[in-house]
């Protein structure tokens, strides 16, 4: 009897066969060969090839009026991943070989490892096999030798709580791509042709940055004074109970000098930090200009070469047996990074790092120790001796002795009501080897730190303080509310973010500038049409969850728990539909009104006649029975239009395909004219077209700068003659729509036209800066512009 043990990736197939023997063998009396997968081998294919044929036309286009989808009508088909054909070619050949399939695939919580492994037997037709599951704690020998000993007997795959409950969430998030649908229904009705995507990462990032970018936008700083006093040592003494005043003058100077009275002395210590996941080690790195997708595909890099451990981790703290497997490499790893070995004093595993439970463990150094940082960054780049530099120290901290202080609290002799609190540093400890930003992921102690504690006299004086401004968005605050709420692994949120801040995409939803995010045009759309959805709930992941647990553990089916997703995109189309009127007012928008199509055969078709449907109004002229026949039949009509002219303003044109931003269409085509179709990384609509044929200018804030890549607006209007766009960036009598890559509601551009003066945030110089100004629509040099001031 062979038993093939099939492992999630490569690098798991290594570590088996350094395990067992080899890549084949005999262990124990069993003769065993190891295969491995790559992860997920197969995908799902799109919803219309789910669907019966006559289903197909209706789930592919996207309109809300075949919205919600019914689970029942898909098949849940996948095919393979095109960039793994080898894979499942050497995968199905071991499974031929093998009378038992032995599954090795990770054993974490969201029974992904399950999945991937159930999903390739399924498509690769192997279900009549003997199977069994290694269950193993970590990847080190004893562990998989334990594992392959104490394999347990798996009927099938239905009978596997983790394959259940890891099919319902990847169904799941495949039905929320109906929430995509809506939110791009919605900005397209507004006039906008983007592709909002949402899902319960992507909203949850959209709805939290969106929250506090409005919070930072909307803050009024509210200054306040206070009698405080303060020592020799600078140590501050406050009194919860002292009135705070508006004004300076209206503090009561009703307070003397005194001396302080030293109440207590308390040692105290704090652990080092916690160890990293892949998503807090990307945030720190953004801090030091590396973007996310450069850290995961160094990190990919790295691990391939095991250089540092496995990326797509749940884990944050490590097992003994890996906390034992690097011991001795530690000596080795710490001169490499520069740290003193001597520090490392604590070599014992510490209960809140070192757990027996987890699979890869928290990120950390790899097996393979490099002679230097210089050989890191000569193989990997800038960004791999970063991240090997910190995931090293990050790790050594754990081997270095506690932080201790003494914390000293006193108090005003004659005013006892005033208290103050100092932490005296006794010994550094971990705080030598790895300090990240000066206590995020440790407490460091209460009050000032001070290394002469408190002082022997206090003197009263007037505080000057203010309402707390809210927190700039940044990766670094993102990821930690995103952990509060349990969104998504480290590991996901970090690609997920590097997916939506990439500014080569097409329609990225946030935008990353000097460390600090700010909602993208997608992401400003999405924001607004998300209060009150499902979809927006940060909430969502959380009753996931628990549908999964219900469904692993056999008191639910993923068919009752899908079933609910039809009545929330019913409930989402409703309150999008109410929330895209606000956002067009917020935005000043206006609302676009659906044109009807018609439907025909087109007998000029390029390959031959063929069913095609297209808009039956366009630029405001609702094409009549008799010109949808002759387009059908391949005529060239004409007919007038008057696009807010004066005079009407005819157009000739015949049935086409178009490509507008990269998606194909069938509808109705200018011909026989020179005409204005994109300018500025932006294609015009036909609309827009018409207008600018018909000589008026067009106000448009999504122009792409050829040069910088940044985002602006401005009007432009058609040169007929030059048969070129011609810009006005400004010059008029009215405030442009946006500045500095930021966009004025209404209200801010009536107040700048009526010569007031505005508060302004969040603006961005030509060289990235981010700034805050106040800003007048002003006449300097014959022109009317916007103009800044700092003071």
């Amino acid at each position: 009897m062979v038993a093939i043990v099939v492992a999630e990736k490569p690098s798991a197939a290594r570590n088996m066969a350094s395990a067992l023997g080899g890549t084949k063998g005999r262990y124990k009396d069993t003769v065993y060969e190891v295969a491995s997968l790559r992860g997920h081998l197969y995908e799902f294919v799109q919803p219309h090839a789910m669907v019966d044929s006559s289903l197909a036309d209706t789930y592919q286009k996207w309109d809300l009026g075949n919205l919600p989808w019914n689970p029942q009508d898909l098949s849940w088909k996948r095919e393979p991943q095109k960039k793994d054909a080898n894979v499942i070619k050497a995968l199905r050949s071991a499974l031929g070989r093998g009378d038992e399939i032995v599954i090795a695939t990770d054993l974490d919580p969201s029974g992904e490892g399950d999945l991937l492994f159930w999903e390739a037997i399924d498509e690769l037709g192997f279900h009549g096999k003997r199977f069994s599951r290694m269950e193993f704690t970590d990847e080190s020998k004893a562990s998989i030798r334990k594992a392959f000993e104490q394999r347990r007997p798996v009927r099938a795959m239905q009978d596997e709580g983790g394959y259940r409950k890891a099919m319902y969430r990847s169904q799941w998030d495949f039905l929320s791509m109906q929430f995509t649908r809506i939110a791009t229904a919605m900005g397209r009705q507004s006039g906008q042709d983007l592709v909002l995507r949402q899902g319960r990462l992507k909203s949850a990032m959209v709805s939290l940055v969106g929250d506090q970018q409005n919070a930072y936008d909307a803050y009024v700083k509210k200054p306040f004074f206070q009698n405080r006093f303060r020592d020799e040592n600078n140590v501050l003494y406050t009194n919860p109970d002292e009135p705070q005043c508006e004004q300076r003058g209206q503090v009561p100077q009703r307070y003397g000098p005194s001396a302080v009275v030293l109440d207590s002395k308390t040692d105290k210590r704090t652990a080092p930090p916690k160890l990293l996941d892949l998503a807090s080690l990307s945030s720190m790195l953004v801090g030091k200009d590396v973007k996310a997708n450069l850290t995961l595909s160094t990190y990919q890099k790295m691990y391939e070469d095991q250089v540092v451990s496995y990326p797509r981790t749940e884990d944050k703290t490590i097992t003994p047996e890996q906390f034992k497997d690097l011991a001795p490499l530690v000596d080795t790893i710490a001169v490499v990074v520069g740290v003193d070995a001597g520090l490392l004093t604590h070599r014992q595993p510490r209960s809140t790092h070192v757990k027996t439970r987890g699979a890869h463990g928290a990120n950390r150094p790899g097996p393979k120790v490099p002679s230097s940082l210089g050989e890191v960054e000569r193989k990997y780049g800038k960004a791999g001796r970063l991240i090997y530099e910190m995931l090293a120290k990050n790790y050594l901290a754990m081997l270095a002795e506690d932080y201790l202080y003494e914390q000293q609290k006193g108090h005003v002799e004659k005013y006892p009501d005033f208290v103050g609190i100092a932490s005296v540093p006794k010994s550094p400890g971990w705080r030598t080897v790895f300090d990240p930003d000066a206590g995020d992921d440790a407490d460091e102690g209460d009050g000032d730190e001070s290394g002469k504690g408190l002082g022997q006299n206090a003197e009263p004086f007037t505080f000057e303080g203010a309402n707390k401004r809210p927190e700039h968005p940044t990766m670094k605050w993102l990821m930690k509310q995103l952990e509060k709420s349990d969104v998504g692994t480290g590991a996901t949120r970090t690609s997920t973010y590097s997916e939506v801040t990439n500014d080569k995409a097409k329609y990225p939803l946030l935008i990353e500038k000097d460390r600090k995010l700010r909602l993208a045009q997608a992401g400003e759309m999405s924001w607004r049409l998300l209060p009150g959805t499902h979809i927006g709930d940060l909430g969502l992941t959380e009753k996931v969850y628990a549908d999964m647990r219900d469904i692993a553990a056999g008191t639910a089916t993923a068919e009752e728990r899908l079933a609910v997703v039809a009545d929330w995109v019913r409930e989402d189309i409703v309150t999008m539909t109410k929330n895209a009127a606000s956002m067009r007012a917020e935005l000043g928008l206006k609302e676009r009104v659906g044109a009807a199509r018609v439907e025909g055969v087109w007998q000029a078709a390029p390959g031959g006649p063929k069913k095609a449907a297209f808009k039956k109004i366009w630029s405001g002229h609702e094409f009549s029975d008799d010109e949808v026949a002759k387009l059908l039949a391949g005529e060239t009509i004409s007919f007038e239009v008057r696009p807010k002219a004066d005079k009407p303003f005819t157009v000739t044109g015949a049935l086409g395909v178009g490509d507008f931003k990269g998606r194909r269409f069938v509808g109705f085509q200018l011909e026989g004219l020179d005409k204005p179709t994109k300018w500025s990384g932006r294609t015009f609509t036909p609309a827009e077209i018409t207008v600018l044929l018909a000589g008026q200018a067009l106000e448009i804030d999504n122009f792409v700068s050829a040069r910088t890549g940044k985002t602006f607006g401005c009007k432009v209007r058609w040169d007929a003659k030059a048969k070129k766009i011609i810009p006005d960036f400004g010059s008029g009598d009215e405030p442009p729509r946006s500045w500095c890559q930021v966009t004025f509601t209404d209200a801010q551009r009536k107040d700048l036209a009526a010569g007031k003066t505005i508060e302004g945030t969040g603006f961005v110089s030509a060289k990235g800066k981010t700034f805050d100004a106040r800003i007048s629509w002003k006449e300097e040099g014959g022109t009317k512009k916007i103009v800044p001031s700092f003071g």
